[in-house]
């Protein structure tokens, strides 16, 4: 038989409908009182109205919504950045790949790889670095009585290893201006060591301003007339485990006497020379 509908003399004092079985509101858990609330008083949740849909629908509409010009600024945007990531990918490719003709042909991946994104495999095989190289340099100087001294060598390796050690954050010119100043000097220079073009004469350039700069900290450059460098190589001695016995003595190879010239000169030395020299004249001329 089926329960029919509760009669006045089942109802509740406020005449809520109540369970002929148990005395319960027939309202029950989940049940709704005409304003969104549940029999404890609870908000009933909403139910799923498909939000989600809309909102990527919102969005398309948007996107289509975009006039033609933009459409295509758009599209050219992204274009242009997959051209130039399939570029970028080429060029540092052919620039780590092993010599054949098509890197030799390709003299724009050099120009382009270096120096922002300069590639190498010296850390790893083939050609792991298997010695210690630390440039060292010496200065003449100029007496007070006309006469010159030469110091004795100085070790720029020594001084940047210096500033790195001990240092969480260690500076990026401390670890690889020197470093990267020298490769580029033994790269464009002979084995006798002349300069090779204008990229030979820049190198020594970019070297003797290095070598003032690190050494301003320390004596008075503005009385440096010629300084020289000389690379220290050390063997790295051969693991325990191997039979190998190299020889680790440290062997010098020293360049030529470099003029030095203003312009090399850190910034503040080459404003004092241009002070004393502006004084000397003014002393001439009265």
């Amino acid at each position: 038989m089926l329960p029919s509908e509760p009669g006045p003399d089942e109802s509740g004092p406020s005449g809520t409908p109540v369970n002929d079985r148990d005395g319960t509101t027939a309202r029950g858990v989940g049940a709704d009182d005409g304003h969104g609330h549940g029999a404890a008083g609870e908000r009933r949740p909403a139910a799923a109205d498909g939000g989600g849909l809309r909102d990527a629908a919102t969005e398309t509409v948007r996107l289509r919504a975009l006039s033609w010009p933009s459409r295509l600024v758009v599209a050219l945007a992204l274009g242009g950045l997959a051209v130039y990531t399939v570029v970028h990918l080429a060029m540092v490719f052919l620039y780590v790949a092993p010599s054949n003709t098509v890197r030799e042909e390709a003299e724009g991946a050099r120009d382009y790889v270096l120096p922002e994104f300069e590639q190498n495999w010296k850390l790893f095989a083939p050609n792991p670095l298997q010695r210690d190289v630390a440039v060292e340099v010496r200065v003449e100087t100029a007496d007070a009585d006309g006469g010159t001294r030469v110091s004795d060598w100085i070790d720029l390796t020594a001084m940047d290893i210096e500033n790195i050690r001990g240092s969480l954050l260690p500076s990026h010119a401390d670890q690889n201006v020197l470093r990267r100043g020298w490769d580029f000097l033994t790269g464009a220079h002979t084995e006798e060591g002349e300069p090779i073009g204008l990229r030979g004469e820049l190198s020594e350039a970019y070297l003797r301003r290095i070598a003032l700069l690190r050494l301003s900290g320390t004596m008075d450059v503005t009385t440096v007339e010629r300084l020289q460098f000389r690379e220290a190589r050390t063997r790295v001695p051969a693991p325990d485990w191997r039979a190998e016995d190299f020889d680790t003595s440290t062997v010098h190879l020293e360049m030529e006497w470099w003029p030095v010239e203003p312009e090399d000169l850190p910034a503040d030395a080459r404003d004092d020379v241009r002070d004393d020299a502006r004084d000397d004249t003014a002393e001439d001329a009265s």
